[in-house]
């Protein structure tokens, strides 16, 4: 059971390196008119942050989440990579 736990937080850093690099990818190559499709996505989450404020302590609370055409090849790519370890 222990070496399944390691293999499922390997999936997840993989899946997550996935997104932040397919993310960045992305924004890179959005300058360039014919790998400007990799940079379309959608955004989700709270527009403008939740604020808490109770007088001594203000508490700010935010949520986005970009999915691109980019996050979702590398999400691809992470599962790939990580079916060959």
């Amino acid at each position: 059971m222990k070496g399944r736990s390691q293999n499922i937080w390997v999936l997840i850093l993989l899946l997550l390196a996935g997104v932040v690099l397919g993310g960045f990818l992305a924004q890179l190559l959005s300058g360039y008119p014919a790998l400007s499709w990799l940079g379309y996505g959608k955004s989700f989450g709270l527009t403008s942050p939740l604020v808490l404020d109770l007088g001594v302590l203000t508490l700010q609370f935010a949520f986005k989440v970009r999915f691109t055409i980019a996050g979702i090849l590398g999400i691809v790519l992470a599962f790939f990579i990580y079916r060959k370890i």
